[in-house]
């Protein structure tokens, strides 16, 4: 039996301060540079502070359109509104999967004004021929995203996908896409090991949020401490382990489009001549239609 390929970490990075919103300030872990290395992700940010100033403006009304966004709450709560008449309350633990497809206008504000917020959210490329279709929604709550207990104390919650966990495939929250996203958060114990298997022709990116994970590669180890990136190379199975204060962390996974990427703000399409136009319907009111 053939020993499995097992990903070593080909980049790190650590995100950056940043403002979005109203004011809203957050860690940009990564986007808006060579967004062809995370294909089909086109961003990932981290919001969290204890102190209502940095999120009370939240993010009002504002279009998107070629992409989705999905926002992971882990403290907070957040109300999604747009104007196809739907309506969300994010609390912790939550999902909310939007697909912006031809056009959405929409704002996420939050429904408290003080105590912690904390989240994330990551867009998520359209191919080509899916850009322009219906705008969607999906508001997932707690209990509707199903977790495993591992048999050495750890977590997975799957927010999209079907990994295979110690021989159990689990069907995530979200499933069918054409990017075959795959979306976990995972606690590991101190002293703790998760075996992975993720198909080679999905690009892997992993993101240490508490605490300190190890990648044991094929032909390297490498340790990611908290608020560091790490994109995997190839291969069908990430390896990680942890010392003794354990980890929390996302492992996202999805199949590369290798399409063109355009992105002007809050649009992402293949061409300029796409985003012109983009520009025009949303002036001229025809968002969404």
């Amino acid at each position: 039996m053939s020993s499995p390929n097992k990903r070593d970490v080909i980049e790190t990075l650590s995100g950056r301060a940043a403002s979005d919103g109203d004011g809203v300030k957050l860690t940009r872990i990564f986007g808006g540079v060579q967004p062809e290395r995370f294909d089909p992700f086109l961003m990932l940010d981290e919001f969290g502070s204890d102190e209502a100033a940095d999120y009370v403006g939240g993010f009002p009304s504002h279009p998107h359109r070629g992409f989705e966004t999905v926002t992971y709450m882990l403290d907070g709560r957040m109300l999604h509104e747009d104007h196809l008449g739907n309506r969300g309350l994010l609390e912790p633990g939550g999902v909310q999967w939007m697909t912006a497809g031809r056009g959405i206008i929409h704002s996420e504000m939050p429904q408290q004004d003080s105590g912690r917020m904390r989240g994330f959210q990551l867009w998520l490329n359209l191919p080509a021929d899916e850009k322009m279709q219906p705008a969607a929604y999906r508001d997932l709550q707690p209990g509707e995203v199903p977790f495993v207990t591992l048999a050495s104390g750890g977590k997975v919650k799957v927010i999209a996908g079907s990994p295979t966990l110690e021989g159990r495939t689990l069907s995530g929250a979200v499933t069918g896409k054409t990017t075959r996203p795959l979306y976990l958060d995972v606690l590991l114990q101190p002293g703790e090991r998760l075996d992975l298997p993720v198909a080679d022709e999905l690009n892997v990116l992993l993101y240490c949020y508490e605490g300190a994970v190890q990648v044991d590669g094929n032909k390297s180890q490498t340790r990611l401490q908290k608020a560091q990136l790490g994109r995997l190379g190839s291969g069908d199975v990430v390896q990680l382990t942890t010392g003794e204060e354990g980890s929390k962390f996302l492992v996202i996974a999805g199949k590369p489009l290798r399409e063109p990427i355009v992105q002007y703000g809050p649009f992402v399409m293949n061409r300029r001549e796409e985003i012109e136009q983009a520009l025009s319907d949303f002036r001229e009111g025809r968002f969404g239609q």
